[in-house]
């Protein structure tokens, strides 16, 4: 009798040592580490539209900038007729 409830209270004391000293740690620092990977992909999609912007106001400005540019009627060959 006195060995079961030992054997029981042995087994419970490993089961909190597992769940409190392995599961929860564990589970907080996954999710420590999705919230970080989180983070960093919402920093680098900013960085990214905000080099798209600059990039669109740039070429903006340079349209704006330059004067238009005539057709290009390509190279002109003198004809010369061949007797």
């Amino acid at each position: 009798m006195i060995l079961k409830y030992a054997f029981l209270a042995f087994v419970f004391w490993l089961l909190y040592k597992l769940v409190f000293d392995f599961i929860v740690p564990v589970y907080q620092s996954t999710k420590h580490v999705r919230r970080q990977m989180g983070d960093i992909q919402e920093h680098l999609r900013r960085q990214y539209q905000q080099q798209e912007q600059a990039q669109r106001q740039a070429a903006q400005a340079q349209q704006q900038h330059t004067a238009p540019k005539k057709a290009d009627k390509g190279d002109y060959l003198d004809f010369e007729e061949i007797k």
